[in-house]
C-alpha cells in the first residue's frame, strides 16, 4: 500500500494597493506559464494566491510569487519572460529570483540595470572578483551591456578614472587609411554598437563631454598597441574577431588598479582564415589566477523569447562540432605518441 503524503498548503495575500491582474498577466498568461512549469496546484482568487502540493514546489512557488509581488509593487508588470526566467532560476537552484532583482548594477532615469539570469549573475560576480573576465556567448546574452553598466558604475563611484571601449574593425580589414573621411568618420560605423550601449545608460550630452575629455575612449583595437591603461575599466568587444597575435598584444595593456572584460561569440567569426584569438586564449590562460572565463548560453538571452529558441537551435550543432574537434585533437595526440 502506497503511503499517503499530506500536501503542503500556503496562502499568500497580495497587498490591497497592488492590482492582482498585474501578477497573473493579461489573459492570465503569466499565471499559465507558471502553472505549466509546476505540478503543484496554483489558484488565484481576488488578492489571494493559494498553493498546494509537494513541499519543495510550494516553497519555490512561494519565493516566485513573492518576487512577482515585489515587481508589481515597484510598478513593473511581470511578463511571461520574467516568469520563465524565474522558473529557470528556481530549477537550477543557484539563485533566488529576488537575489537577482536586488543586484542593481546601475540606475539610469529610474530604470535599474541588473542581471536577469543565473549565467548573467555568475558573469557580473566574476567581473567583481577578477581582474580579467572573458564573457563568451551568443548575441542577446548581455555580455557587452552588463560589462558597460559595470564600467559606468565604477566610473561614477570613482573606482576608475577612465573607460576604454574597443573592438577589432575586421570588416574594414583594419586598413582604415584607405577609407574616406576623418578617423571618427572611418571607425564610427564599426564601433556604433558601443556608443549605443553607452548612451542607453548615461545622459548623451554628459557621455559626449566624457568622450571629448578623454575620460571615455572608444577606438579600434589597432589603436591599443603600445599603450598601458592604469586606473581604467577596459572592454574589448567582438573579441572572436581578434587574431591570436592581437589578443596577445591586447592583454598586456592592463595596468595597475584596472579591470579588463573581453566579450565575444566564437560562433560568429568574421576572420578570413578563422584563426580566433578568443578561441585559443582559454587554452593558454585557463587556471591563471585573477582570470575568469564565463560561458553564457541561449538560457541567458534576454531578448524576445523566440531569439532564445533560435540561439539554442544553432547551439546544438555547434556543440556537436566542438565535441568532434576535441575527439580529433585527442586522436592526433595519440597518433603522435605512437610515432
Amino acid at each position: 500500500m502506497t503511503p499517503m503524503h499530506d500536501d503542503t498548503r500556503i496562502t499568500l495575500t497580495i497587498p490591497d494597493h497592488i492590482d492582482a491582474a498585474m501578477i497573473v498577466g493579461p489573459q492570465d498568461c503569466v499565471l499559465h506559464t507558471i502553472q505549466r512549469a509546476f505540478a503543484a496546484r496554483i489558484t488565484v482568487r481576488g488578492n489571494l494566491v493559494m498553493l498546494s502540493g509537494d513541499s519543495l514546489e510550494v516553497q519555490s512557488l512561494t519565493a516566485l510569487f513573492g518576487d512577482l509581488i515585489k515587481m508589481a509593487a515597484s510598478g513593473a508588470a511581470p511578463t511571461v519572460e520574467d516568469a520563465e526566467r524565474a522558473v529557470e532560476l528556481l530549477r537550477q537552484g543557484e539563485f533566488a529570483p529576488s537575489l537577482l532583482r536586488e543586484d542593481i548594477l546601475l540606475t539610469y532615469r529610474g530604470r535599474a540595470i541588473r542581471p536577469k539570469t543565473a549565467g548573467q549573475k555568475h558573469y557580473v560576480d566574476a567581473i567583481r572578483s577578477h581582474t580579467v573576465t572573458f564573457g563568451i556567448g551568443p548575441a542577446g546574452t548581455g555580455k557587452t551591456y552588463l560589462a558597460m553598466a559595470m564600467a559606468v558604475a565604477a566610473l561614477k563611484r570613482k573606482d576608475v578614472n577612465r573607460i576604454i571601449l574597443t573592438r577589432p574593425v575586421v570588416e574594414a580589414g583594419e586598413n582604415l587609411g584607405f577609407l574616406p573621411g576623418t578617423l571618427t568618420e572611418k571607425v564610427d560605423p564599426y564601433i556604433r554598437p558601443l556608443y549605443d550601449a553607452l548612451f542607453d545608460m548615461t545622459d548623451m550630452e554628459r557621455a559626449r563631454e566624457l568622450i571629448e575629455g578623454g575620460v571615455i575612449e572608444i577606438a579600434p583595437l589597432a589603436f591599443m598597441r603600445g599603450r598601458t591603461f592604469n586606473d581604467s575599466f577596459i572592454i574589448l568587444d567582438e573579441a572572436q574577431n581578434t587574431t591570436p597575435e592581437q589578443m596577445k598584444m591586447f592583454l598586456p595593456r592592463l595596468g595597475f588598479n584596472s579591470k579588463m572584460v573581453i566579450t565575444g561569440d566564437i560562433t560568429q567569426l568574421d576572420l578570413p582564415r578563422g584563426l580566433s584569438g578568443l578561441k585559443s586564449v582559454q587554452r593558454v590562460l585557463d587556471g591563471v589566477e585573477g582570470i575568469a572565463f564565463c560561458a553564457l548560453t541561449g538560457r541567458d538571452v534576454v531578448r524576445h523569447s523566440l531569439v532564445a529558441r533560435i540561439v539554442e537551435a544553432y547551439e546544438r550543432p555547434a556543440a556537436h562540432d566542438r565535441s568532434r574537434e576535441k575527439r580529433a585533437d585527442r586522436s592526433d595526440e595519440d597518433g603522435e605518441g605512437e610515432g
